[in-house]
């Protein structure tokens, strides 16, 4: 019985860390969940914030309490680990480091951040 309840517990929690992810994710036009000591989230934070202009929410995990709990559930919504950094534009999931470059490199980036409003070059 007790299995039963911690595996009721694990899918409640996953479920308060979905709706949670879901929310920060539409903060604002862009928001970036990464991890102080990720070189590939300065990377991508850099790109976007300091080249782009762009003003994004970024959510670091490690200095979140619930972090962790985050950080499972974005690995979860990309399929893999670690979830980190994870961009979502328009409030939907776009990528990580190797997404958003190659976007940016094919010249898509920069229309897709528009059409987000989140910048107006």
């Amino acid at each position: 019985a007790s299995s039963v309840f911690a595996r009721q517990l694990n899918q409640e929690e996953g479920y308060v860390m979905a709706e949670r992810v879901s929310r920060l994710s539409t903060e604002k036009a862009v928001v970036i969940f990464t991890t102080s000591q990720c070189p590939m989230c300065h990377t991508v934070t850099s790109l976007l914030i300091s080249e782009l202009g762009v003003c994004a929410a970024v959510h670091e995990l490690d200095k979140d309490p619930r972090g962790r709990d985050m950080e499972r559930e974005l690995a979860r919504c990309l399929g893999r680990a670690p979830p980190v950094p994870a961009v979502f534009i328009g409030g939907r999931l776009v990528g990580s480091t190797d997404k958003i470059m190659s976007l940016h490199l094919a010249g898509k980036l920069v229309p897709m951040l528009k059409a987000a409003g989140a910048i107006w070059l």
